[in-house]
C-alpha cells in the first residue's frame, strides 16, 4: 500500500481503538455476565463500522456502479478511503479480540479479519486498484443488522417486536447484501481472472470461499438455532387464536427467542 493508503488505514485504526477505549467510560445495560460488558463494547464499535462502511458502499455504488466490472480504469479517490477505513477497523478489532479473549475463543473471527485485510489491502495497491474491492463492503449492511440484533439480545430485549423485526431484517439482508454479492464476485473472479495476477486471484478465491461458507452457516443458525421459523409459527398461531376469541395475543407472542448465549456475528 502507498503512503496515503497506509495513513488512512492507520487513522482508522487509531479512531476505532479510541472508540473501544471510550466505550469503557460509558454505562452499559445490565448484563448477565461480566464478560458481556466487553462483548457489548466490542459489538457497539463493530456496529459503528458497519453503519459507516455499509452506507459508504451503497453511496459508492449509486455513483460508480458502472466501474465495478471495468478493470481498465483506476479507482475513484473515494474507493481507497472507503476500503482503508475497513482495513483499519479490522486491524483494531483484531487487537481488541486478542486483548480480551483467548485465541481459542476468537480464532474464527481473527481468520475472518486476516482474510478481509489481505484481500482489501491487495485490491487497493497503487496501479492495481480494482473497484470490485468495494463490493465486499456491502456485506456490512447485513453486519449492521446482526450487530443491532445482538445488542438487543444482550440487553434482554428478546421478547419485543423490535427484536423480531431485527432478526428478520438480518436474514433478509443476509440474502441480499451478503450471499448475492459473494456469488456475484465469485462469478466475476472466474470470468475475469485474466485481469488479476495469479496470486491475487488465489487470495480472493480463498477469501470468497471462506466468507461464503461462514455466511451460509450464519443463515442456518438464524433460521434453525435461533428459532426464527418456530417464532414465526408461534406468532401466526397466536394471532389466529386472538382473532378467533376476539382477545389480544396475550403472552404467547412475548416468549423469548431461543438465543442462549450471545455470539459475535459478522
Amino acid at each position: 500500500m502507498a503512503l496515503a493508503e497506509l495513513a488512512a488505514a492507520g487513522a482508522s485504526f487509531a479512531v476505532f481503538r479510541g472508540l473501544h477505549r471510550g466505550l469503557e467510560l460509558l454505562p452499559s445495560p445490565r448484563l448477565a455476565a461480566p464478560q458481556d460488558r466487553w462483548t457489548w463494547r466490542n459489538i457497539c464499535a463493530s456496529f459503528v463500522h458497519s453503519l459507516l462502511s455499509g452506507a459508504g458502499a451503497m453511496l459508492w455504488m449509486a455513483h460508480y456502479s458502472h466501474l465495478v466490472s471495468d478493470f481498465t480504469h483506476s479507482c475513484p479517490p473515494r474507493t481507497v478511503a472507503l476500503v482503508s477505513l475497513s482495513i483499519g477497523y479490522f486491524l483494531a478489532d483484531g487487537v481488541d479480540l486478542l486483548w480480551n479473549q483467548t485465541f481459542g475463543q476468537s480464532w474464527q473471527m481473527l481468520c475472518h479479519h486476516a482474510m478481509s485485510v489481505s484481500c482489501l489491502a491487495t485490491a487497493v495497491l497503487p496501479g492495481h486498484c480494482v473497484s470490485v474491492s468495494v463490493v465486499p463492503l456491502l456485506l456490512e449492511v447485513n453486519s449492521a443488522c446482526l450487530h443491532f440484533r445482538t445488542l438487543l439480545l444482550l440487553s434482554g430485549q428478546t421478547s419485543t417486536a423490535v427484536f423480531g423485526l431485527a432478526s428478520w431484517a438480518a436474514l433478509a439482508t443476509l440474502l441480499v447484501f451478503r450471499l448475492l454479492p459473494l456469488g456475484w464476485m465469485s462469478l466475476l473472479l472466474f470470468w475475469q481472472h485474466q485481469h488479476f495476477p495469479l496470486g491475487l486471484s488465489a487470495l480472493w478465491g480463498v477469501g470468497l470461499f471462506t466468507i461464503t461458507v461462514m455466511s451460509v452457516k450464519l443463515g442456518i443458525d438464524l433460521v434453525v438455532s435461533d428459532g426464527l421459523w418456530a417464532q414465526t409459527q408461534l406468532f401466526i398461531s397466536a394471532k389466529k387464536k386472538a382473532k378467533a376469541t376476539g382477545r389480544g395475543g396475550g403472552d404467547a407472542t412475548r416468549r423469548p427467542y431461543r438465543d442462549a448465549s450471545p455470539k459475535r456475528q459478522d
